[in-house]
C-alpha cells in the first residue's frame, strides 16, 4: 500500500439484478485530501461509496484501511472504523428533532450518572449549526424543516463523529453559494488536520474549487485520475459521457404568449407573505433565494398541499379554487417536488405505475384501468426522456436518482399541464441529465406551458430563466428581467432584504 494513502479500494465489483454496478473499480484516498468521484447518474459513484460506508457488501474485491485488510459488513462496522457518510438521500428520522438526529447512535453520557448528557447533546449541535451561520429550535422536529436544512443537519451528523474519512455524496445540491462557501471552509480546515475527503458532486465549477483530484466513473468501469489543476470542465465531460458535450444550458428564444398564471397576496402564516407575480406562455421564471427563504412554502401554498391563509389564484384570467393538491392538478398546475423520494414518488411501485400517477384518470374507461394506454404512455416517456430501466415494470426505487427524476419528470408531463413548477429539477443530476432536463424545459415553453423553476443554483438560474424573482423571509424581495440579472444583483436582493425583514 502506498504509504501516503489511508485507502485503497481494489478490484470491487458490485452486481444487482440485471446491471453490473461495478466493474472490477479500484480507488485510492490520501490522508488529508479531497478526492471527487465524478460521473453520471448510474456511472457506480453512489453504489461503491455505500459498499465503503457497509450500506452494500461487494461481491468481490478489497478494501485496505491503514495498510490493513478491512471487512465492512454494516454501517456500524464503518462509524467503528471513523468512516463518516453525507449520503445524497437524506437518512434521518422526520419524527425526531434536529439534535437527537444529529446524535443518533452515539449519544454522549454523564461520566459519573452514565445518564445521557442532553445538554451537551442541544448546544453541540447547536454550535456546529452556527458554523453554517443557521439557528433554529434543536427541538424542531426533521419533519418540519426544509430540504436544505435536512441537508445541513445529515453533514454536522458526519462532523459530529470525528471521522478520519468523510463521504460527501452531492452535500451542496440544496445550499446556496454562500452555505457552500461555508462547507468548503469548514472542509479545508478539517483536511489541514488530516480527515480524507470522498466528494460527489455534478457541480463541475465546484469540485475543481475544493478537490484535489478527481476519478471518473463510467457505466460502472473506472476510466481515469487526474489531478484537478489539469481538469478542464470539457475534458470532464467528456470522460464521464465518452464524447464531447458544448451545450451546457441550451436556452433558446420562445415568444412568450398572455399571461397564464396570476398569484395576488398569496400568504401562509410567516412562511409566506404577501407574496404576488405573473407568469405568461412560454415564460421561464426563476425563484431565487437563501435557505429559509420561503421559495418552497410558496410554490406548496399555491399547489393546495399546504392551506393558504389568504391570497388569490388566477389561471388563463379566472379565479381558481385551489384546496388541495387534486384542485390544482385539476386547474392545469404541476408540481416537480425538491424530495423526489419522500414526495415525488412511490417508491415500491413500478415505472409503469409512477407515470400514472397524476393522469390517472385519463388512462381509465368507466372507472377500469386502460393498462393498454398506461404502458404505451409510459414507454413513450421511457424513449422520449431516455430512462435507463431493463422494463416498464421495474420497480422505481432501484433506479439511479438521475432516471429516478425523470419518471417523475414523465409523470407531470403527461398530464399536459398549463403551468409546470420544478422545484430544485437538477438536484443530483449529471450533466448530460442536466441538459436534457433544460432542453425539455424550452420544449414545454415553446409548447406554450408557463414554468416555474426554483434553483439554488444561481448559473443554472441566471441562464434559464426568462425573468426572476427573489424571495426573502417569505416575501418577494425583487425582480429582475433576465438582461438585467447577475449573480450580485441577485445575492443583493436575497440578503440585503433578509436582513430588513428580521428587524422588522
Amino acid at each position: 500500500m502506498d504509504p501516503l494513502n489511508i485507502l485503497e479500494m481494489k478490484g470491487i465489483v458490485k452486481a444487482f439484478p440485471g446491471v453490473v454496478a461495478l466493474d472490477n473499480v479500484d480507488f485510492e484516498l490520501r490522508r488529508g485530501e479531497v478526492h471527487v468521484l465524478l460521473g453520471e447518474n448510474g456511472a457506480g459513484k453512489s453504489t461503491l461509496v455505500k459498499i465503503l460506508s457497509g450500506a452494500y457488501g461487494c461481491d468481490e474485491g478489497s478494501i485496505i484501511l491503514n495498510g490493513s485488510p478491512v471487512e465492512i459488513k454494516s454501517p456500524n462496522d464503518a462509524r467503528n472504523l471513523k468512516i463518516g457518510t453525507v449520503y445524497q438521500e437524506l437518512n434521518l428520522i422526520p419524527t425526531m428533532d434536529a439534535a437527537r438526529n444529529i446524535f443518533l447512535g452515539h449519544v454522549p453520557y454523564h461520566t459519573v450518572a452514565r445518564k445521557i448528557n442532553w445538554n451537551k447533546i442541544y448546544n453541540d449541535s447547536g454550535e456546529l449549526l452556527g458554523k453554517f451561520d443557521i439557528s433554529f429550535d434543536m427541538k424542531t422536529p426533521v419533519s418540519r424543516l426544509s430540504i436544505a436544512q435536512r441537508q445541513i443537519i445529515e453533514i454536522v451528523k458526519a462532523l459530529v463523529l470525528e471521522s478520519d474519512i468523510i463521504i460527501m455524496d452531492e452535500p451542496t445540491s440544496t445550499l446556496t453559494g454562500d452555505e457552500t462557501d461555508k462547507l468548503f471552509a469548514i472542509i479545508n480546515q478539517l483536511k489541514d488536520n488530516g480527515v480524507s475527503f470522498i466528494y460527489i458532486s455534478h457541480r463541475i465549477e465546484e469540485i475543481t474549487r475544493i478537490g484535489d483530484r478527481i476519478t471518473v466513473l463510467r457505466d460502472g468501469k473506472y476510466i481515469e485520475t487526474v489531478g484537478t489543476e489539469n481538469a478542464s470542465r470539457p475534458y470532464l465531460v467528456k470522460l464521464m459521457v465518452g464524447r464531447e458535450c458544448e451545450e451546457h444550458y441550451p436556452k433558446e428564444h420562445v415568444d412568450i404568449g398572455g399571461e397564464v398564471l396570476r398569484v395576488e397576496g398569496l400568504s401562509r402564516s410567516q412562511a409566506v407573505r404577501d407574496v404576488s407575480f405573473t407568469v405568461r406562455k412560454g415564460e421561464i421564471v426563476g425563484i431565487a433565494g437563501l435557505i429559509g427563504a420561503g421559495r418552497t412554502e410558496m410554490v406548496r401554498t399555491l399547489f393546495g398541499a399546504d392551506r393558504k391563509t389568504s391570497g388569490e389564484i388566477f389561471i388563463d384570467g379566472l379565479k381558481a379554487d385551489i384546496r388541495t393538491p387534486g384542485d390544482a392538478i385539476g386547474c392545469g398546475l404541476g408540481l416537480i417536488t425538491e424530495d423526489r423520494k419522500n414526495q415525488g414518488l412511490v417508491l415500491n411501485m413500478n415505472v409503469r405505475q409512477n407515470i400514472a400517477l397524476a393522469s390517472a384518470g385519463k388512462t381509465c374507461r368507466c372507472g377500469i384501468i386502460d393498462h393498454k394506454a398506461r404502458t404505451e404512455n409510459a414507454l413513450k416517456y421511457i424513449t422520449d426522456l431516455h430512462i435507463k430501466t431493463s422494463d416498464i415494470h421495474k420497480c422505481v426505487k432501484y433506479l439511479s436518482g438521475g432516471n429516478q427524476q425523470k419518471v417523475i419528470l414523465a409523470k407531470w408531463i403527461s398530464t399536459h399541464s398549463k403551468v409546470l413548477i420544478f422545484d430544485e429539477p437538477t438536484r443530483g443530476i449529471d450533466v448530460g441529465a442536466k441538459v436534457e432536463i433544460y432542453k425539455l424545459m424550452v420544449s414545454l415553453a415553446q409548447k406554450g406551458a408557463g414554468i416555474i423553476m426554483i434553483s439554488s443554483d444561481l448559473e443554472e438560474i441566471l441562464e434559464m430563466s426568462d425573468r426572476i424573482i427573489v424571495m426573502a423571509g417569505g416575501r418577494i424581495s425583487g425582480e429582475l428581467p433576465r438582461e438585467q440579472a447577475t449573480k450580485e444583483t441577485i445575492m443583493h436582493l436575497a440578503t440585503g432584504y433578509a436582513e430588513e425583514v428580521l428587524n422588522t
